[in-house]
């Protein structure tokens, strides 16, 4: 595993002083992490990553899973949906599915930690088991405008936590508990973000048969109707009206998440006639998914929706030009003309690619300033040092004046 002071050069060592001074306020104490899935989403990619540095710093960390079927997982699907504004018909049996699977993870789980940490809808009503511990609630979600049947039935459980984190200002909700606001990070020395020689990218593209003899533009995301794939698509078909190029879309699944084959599908038979568009299904590989950003001339993130959307730090962290739609988190990570190209549209996202295609001196700028922003911002030590905080707010809420 890496260790602490390998990000010294990186963040300095005062940053890793700083942590390890915050930490030694928690002995004793037992932190919990309670999420739905141990592979696919950013959640479990920071947790992967957060628990065992937690634990370093002498931190007490554990995390443990929620068990569900098909049937939940599918529930907690439309649930995500309408959280993000989108119908979806919800029903009776719905919300009694979610409530039964919940109540059997009631019933096996040891929530005995000093702070349990829940992430996400699909576990929040373990909350039920509150004693004289501490409870958080992290949304990891857009909820600036979700359905109002979903929310009012999550509120019921919202309001038995001590606080709520969300990941950007424009997801606060009122609420009659404290909110935080904490960003999600990128850790720059995950097989994900770390630097790559170039005969381990050529390799991936020679593995893939992506030919390097033009442009590529590049989308790594799950195949989700949020992350709009689709649109991307058509993106680049207006792109490839005046510029010759290549698109790749990348990405896999998530075990919560049960509709990824029927977009996956869709995508295949929207592009089946094209073959500079490489559609690669990854199993969590998380070198080739570097090696792919790595080998691109600009990343796109064309979400409808999103929580935060890592996969633009981790572009910007690669010094890479970035297309993003004005969602979520997004805006937090890219400023306007400055560390990357906002958009709003298919049309806006097909002319900011071709302002980058046709401007290669100002789309490297972008790209250095993107990698300076996230290396201010967004990188794992500052996320670590905001949830230590956060946990120390719980029994210290006098001393903790700013977080976040």
């Amino acid at each position: 595993m890496i260790r602490l002071e390998e990000y010294v050069p990186i963040v300095g060592q005062s940053v890793i002083d700083d942590l390890k001074l915050i930490a030694a306020r928690l002995k004793g104490k037992t932190i919990q992490h309670i999420n739905s899935t141990s592979v696919g989403g950013g959640v479990a990619e920071i947790l992967n990553r957060m628990v065992p540095l937690l634990q370093e710093l002498g931190v007490d960390t554990r995390w443990d899973l929620i068990k569900g079927g098909e049937q939940f997982f599918e529930v907690t699907k439309k649930f995500h949906n309408a959280l993000h504004g989108y119908s979806s018909e919800i029903t009776k049996k719905d919300f009694e599915i979610f409530l039964e699977t919940n109540q059997r993870n009631i019933n096996e789980i040891n929530t005995s930690g000093d702070i349990v940490f829940v992430h996400d809808p699909q576990p929040i009503a373990l909350v039920k088991k509150k004693r004289d511990n501490k409870w958080i609630w992290r949304c990891h979600v857009d909820v600036s405008n979700p359905d109002e049947k979903v929310w009012s039935f999550l509120m019921d459980y919202i309001a038995r936590y001590d606080s709520a984190v969300f990941s950007a200002p424009s997801f606060s909700r009122r609420l009659p508990i404290r909110q935080f606001l904490i960003s999600p990070s990128i850790d720059p020395l995950s097989d994900k973000n770390k630097e790559l020689p170039q005969d381990i990218v050529d390799a991936v593209l020679l593995k893939y048969k992506i030919p390097q003899d033009k442009p590529i533009i590049t989308q790594i995301s799950r195949f989700d109707r949020l992350k709009d794939p689709l649109g991307v698509i058509e993106a680049y078909q207006e792109v490839k009206k005046h510029i010759d190029c290549r698109l790749v879309l990348a990405g896999g699944g998530a075990a919560d998440d049960p509709e990824g084959a029927m977009i996956f599908t869709q995508v295949m038979e929207k592009t089946k006639n094209d073959k500079d568009i490489h559609i690669l299904l990854l199993a969590q590989n998380d070198i080739e998914i570097n090696a792919l950003q790595r080998a691109s001339t600009v990343i796109i993130q064309k979400s409808i929706r999103e929580g935060f959307g890592l996969t633009v730090a981790e572009a910007l962290w690669k010094a890479k030009p970035v297309v993003a739609s004005n969602v979520g988190g997004i805006p937090l990570q890219i400023k306007h003309k400055y560390s990357g190209l906002l958009c709003h549209s298919v049309t806006g996202a097909a002319f900011a690619i071709k302002q980058l295609l046709n401007s290669p001196v100002y789309a490297m700028k972008l790209g250095e300033n993107g990698r300076e922003h996230i290396r201010n911002n967004f990188l794992i030590t500052r996320h670590l040092r905001d949830y230590i905080l956060l946990f120390l707010s719980l029994y210290y809420p006098e001393d903790i004046v700013h977080l976040g």
